[in-house]
């Protein structure tokens, strides 16, 4: 007979709270089976499943992506479209995680030369920095604006 687990198992193993299991019933993510006395029982495969959901999560999913794209249940026979359906999903996803790292490594550099220009202070080091703050406001604001042109607090670009 395969092992149950009781709501306070899978919250200490898994390290869920048990709001959040209950939360994740109510929504329809993960519905474990009921005994009599309508206590959560969960199988072997619930614990998977919320190991998989917190992968996804990690990998900055929504509840909403994870609940409308995988089906947390076991599929005899998987329909092909589905299948490509959910890898085209991952695809965009990957995209955007690519540009979120582009993003934070701009972050990362200007947080660097930043601090460096700071703890050493020359024109060299304050032309760099000019030069990263006009990059990245280039890049969020796409066109180039009149103040960049004239020059920032006597910065030159």
């Amino acid at each position: 007979m395969e092992k149950i687990y009781s709501i306070q198992e899978v919250s200490r193993m898994l390290g869920i709270p048990k709001d959040t299991l209950r939360y994740y019933d109510r929504i329809g993510i993960v519905s474990p089976f009921r005994e009599e006395n309508q206590y959560r029982r969960y199988s072997k495969n619930d614990l998977i499943d919320l190991m998989n959901i917190q992968i996804m999560q990690y990998a900055d999913f929504s509840l909403d992506e994870i609940k409308g794209k995988f089906g947390f249940h076991r599929m005899e026979n998987v329909d092909p479209a589905y299948c490509q359906e959910v890898a085209a999903f991952l695809d965009e996803k990957n995209v955007e995680t690519r540009k979120k790292i582009a993003h934070l490594q701009k972050v990362s550099q200007l947080l660097d030369v930043a601090s460096e220009t700071l703890r050493d202070f020359n024109p060299e080091r304050d032309q760099r920095l000019a030069e990263i703050v006009h990059e990245i406001y280039h890049t969020i604001r796409k066109k180039e604006t009149e103040i960049f042109k004239e020059g920032c607090h006597g910065h030159q670009s």
